[in-house]
C-alpha cells in the first residue's frame, strides 16, 4: 500500500514539474503590464516587433500584456500624452485601476511622464535602459563636439544611418517607492558588441565611442540609464539586445532578454501590483 501511494506522489510530481509555466502565473501581475517602445520605434512588420518575443512570453508566464504605439520620434511631453490616453483605454476595457508600465530606451522618459502627471492610475514604472540622466550621445550631436570635426560627422553619420535601418525594417536615481506612490525600477546593458551574427551591432560599436570607455550599450550610459530601484547595470546586452532584437540575435553568453522581463513581472506580483 505504501509503495503505491509513493508511486502515484511520484506520478503526481512529474506531472506538476510538467507543466507550463503559465500554470502557475509566475508573470501574473494584479495591473496589466504595457510596453512603450523608445525613439524610431515601431509595432510589428510581418514577424518582427519592437519587444521581439517578449509579449508572448509574458502572456504565456500568466500576464496581461499590451504594446503602446506613441510618435517614432517626437518630445517625450507628446509620447507622454499619447501614452496617458492609451493608459486610459487600457484601463476602460480591463477594468483595472492602474497599470504597470515598461519602457525601453526614450519608452523611459515616457513611461515616467505619465507617472508623474497621473500617478494615481500608474502602480509602477520599469526603465529599460532609458536615457535618464540625460545622453552623452545625444550631446554630441547637439554641439558637444566640434561643429564640422571629423568625430562629430562619423557620430551623426552613424546614427543617423542606424535610424534610417530601424525604419526600414520596421516601415534618475532614487527610492523604489517614490512620494507619489508609484515604485520605481530600472536596469540595462553594459556591451555595445555582443553577437557578430548581428547586423546591427558594429553601428552600436561605434556609437559607444562617444562615452570614451565609460559603461554604456552602445546609446546610453549604465550611469544615465540609473532610476529607482537600479536591478542591474551591466548585463552583457546592448540597447537592442534589450528588447530581444534583432530578431533575437543576442548574447549567447547572457541570460535570456525575455527572462529579465519575465522576472521583472514577478517582483511586480510579489508586491502586489
Amino acid at each position: 500500500m505504501n509503495k503505491t501511494i509513493l508511486k502515484w506522489l511520484t506520478v503526481a510530481m512529474l506531472a506538476l514539474s510538467a507543466l507550463p509555466s503559465w500554470a502557475s502565473g509566475y508573470a501574473q501581475t494584479k495591473y496589466p503590464i504595457i510596453l512603450v517602445h523608445g525613439l524610431f520605434g515601431f509595432d510589428n512588420i510581418g514577424p518582427l516587433e519592437y519587444f521581439y518575443g517578449i509579449p508572448e512570453d509574458l502572456r504565456a508566464n500568466g500576464a496581461q500584456v499590451y504594446v503602446a504605439q506613441v510618435a517614432a520620434a517626437n518630445s517625450t511631453e507628446v509620447r507622454g500624452e499619447q501614452l496617458l490616453t492609451y493608459v486610459k483605454q487600457v484601463l476602460a476595457v480591463t477594468g483595472a485601476s492602474k497599470v504597470n508600465l515598461i519602457g525601453h530606451s526614450h519608452g523611459g522618459p515616457t513611461v515616467r511622464y505619465v507617472a508623474s502627471v497621473a500617478p494615481n492610475l500608474v502602480a509602477s514604472v520599469t526603465s529599460v535602459a532609458g536615457p535618464n540622466q540625460g545622453a552623452a550621445l545625444a550631446d554630441a550631436l547637439n554641439g558637444t563636439l566640434p561643429a564640422g570635426s571629423l568625430s562629430r560627422t562619423v557620430v551623426a553619420t552613424v546614427v543617423n544611418g542606424f535610424a534610417s535601418l530601424i525604419g526600414l525594417i520596421s516601415g534618475g536615481s532614487g527610492p523604489e517607492l517614490a512620494s507619489n506612490g508609484v515604485r520605481y525600477y530600472s536596469w540595462s546593458g553594459a556591451q555595445p558588441y555582443t553577437n557578430a551574427l548581428d547586423p546591427l551591432d558594429p553601428a552600436l560599436a561605434l556609437t559607444a565611442l562617444v562615452y570614451n570607455g565609460a559603461k554604456n550599450d552602445g546609446l546610453v550610459g549604465s550611469c544615465s540609464s540609473h532610476l529607482g530601484t537600479v536591478i542591474r547595470d551591466d548585463y552583457g546586452m546592448n540597447h537592442l539586445d534589450e528588447v530581444n532584437q534583432t530578431a533575437g540575435i543576442v548574447n549567447w553568453f547572457e541570460v535570456d532578454p525575455k527572462s529579465v522581463y519575465r522576472a521583472q513581472a514577478n517582483r511586480l506580483k510579489n508586491l502586489g501590483l
